[in-house]
């Protein structure tokens, strides 16, 4: 199977990336429930204009993140493995699957309580972890494997971005809205008049950031919206999309997502920890990771490929698709992004935290070893 470079790339970054992130969430742990607990966790409250610390971090360098996932999600539409539609369709129902059955198992053990709103919690998947993960089975893992897993995880945040927007946006400010988008607008105009300096696109980015920043929608949004503006051309490393990409690759990998890591991981965990995530939110959330993950993901891909619609990927059996299924219960970064905005008591929060990794380090150890038992290195599966 053909690959491009950028791909490897993505793929490798993510995979160390992964590594560093398991690392500073166990630090950030760590430092949070010890001597110096509290300097610790008012660092990341100070207010440094109208946003604290990790508020900076969450809405501001995290457009970046959703940056580049627009710009992989833009790269695998073009050029990779969402370009035919078959193949497309199997990475697009199984990220449908995966994010409507954890929402109805959040549903079905929330539905009476005043914490409907974390159903989007459980729905999302986190390319860095998930990736990482997989990398570590080495060359047992079919180039397939590794390349739904990736088109997965991105179509899943790409829908877990229009969650927030539509279900977890405050206040709506509709002139920022519409400025926000006419000045969209003009970035694909500029794109359609073949204007390919990055300056511009990059300015227009930060508008539409600030705009959206004080429209009541995530401001995040914009690093997508930003996206799909940059012109792709034919893909080439003369591509505005893929200089950018090359760019933010390893800053986002190594230095923006262990921040957010460590700003929404310092968590402190109490005597009264574990009586409450056995509340409703808390299992809705470790139900929805560790089976509603994997059974909407397989459920969804299998009916897609019965009714002719999908496309099993190459050299892969059903069984690793429901492993997969289990790395794809590995909610982190997006989960605890959606928990910030579903809750705004700072305990419940913290607890629904603490759930996204119970439930995410369940998934990543089944997921682990069910891959690990059913890949063969010898040949092809």
């Amino acid at each position: 199977m053909k690959i491009t470079n950028l791909f490897t790339e993505f793929f490798y970054s993510e995979k160390a990336g992964g590594i560093l992130l398991i690392v500073v969430t166990m630090l950030s742990l760590l430092l949070a429930n010890t001597g110096i607990q509290d300097t610790y966790l008012d660092f990341w409250k100070a207010e440094i204009g109208s946003h604290s610390v990790s508020g900076w971090i969450n809405e501001g360098l995290m457009a970046l993140f959703f940056l580049l996932i627009g710009l992989e999600l833009e790269r695998e539409i073009y050029n990779g493995e969402l370009s035919n539609l078959r193949k497309a369709s199997m990475p697009i129902f199984a990220a449908a699957g995966g994010m409507l059955m954890p929402a109805l198992i959040y549903y079905l053990f929330n539905s009476t309580t005043p914490y409907i709103s974390g159903a989007g919690i459980p729905m999302a998947t986190d390319i860095a972890f998930a990736i990482g993960i997989l990398s570590i089975l080495g060359n047992k893992v079919p180039l397939s494997l590794k390349i739904f897993l990736t088109a997965l995880a991105v179509i899943d945040d790409l829908g877990a971005i229009l969650v927030i927007a539509v279900f977890y946006s405050r206040s709506i400010n509709v002139i920022f809205i519409i400025l926000a988008l006419l000045t969209f607008v003009v970035l694909i105009l500029l794109n359609r008049l073949k204007v390919n300096n990055l300056i511009f696109y990059i300015s227009g980015g930060l508008i539409m950031w600030y705009l959206f920043l004080h429209s009541g929608i995530h401001a995040t949004l914009a690093g997508v919206l930003l996206a799909f503006a940059i012109p792709f051309g034919n893909g080439d490393e003369r591509s505005p999309s893929f200089i950018l990409q090359h760019i933010l690759h390893k800053p986002v990998a190594f230095l923006i997502l262990p921040l957010f890591a460590l700003a929404n991981t310092a968590i402190d965990i109490d005597a009264g920890f574990f009586r409450s995530i056995t509340r409703e939110y808390g299992i809705g959330i470790i139900a929805g990771l560790v089976v509603g993950k994997p059974l909407g993901i397989f459920m969804f891909s299998y009916l897609a490929h019965i009714i002719g619609i999908s496309q099993k990927p190459d050299d892969t059996r059903w069984p690793c698709i429901i492993g997969i299924g289990f790395l794809g219960g590995i909610g982190f970064t997006m989960s605890i992004f959606i928990s910030l905005l579903a809750f705004n008591d700072e305990d419940i929060i913290n607890n629904a935290k603490v759930a996204i990794l119970i439930g995410s380090l369940i998934s990543g150890f089944i997921g682990y070893f069910w891959l690990k038992s059913g890949l063969k290195p010898e040949k092809q599966i």
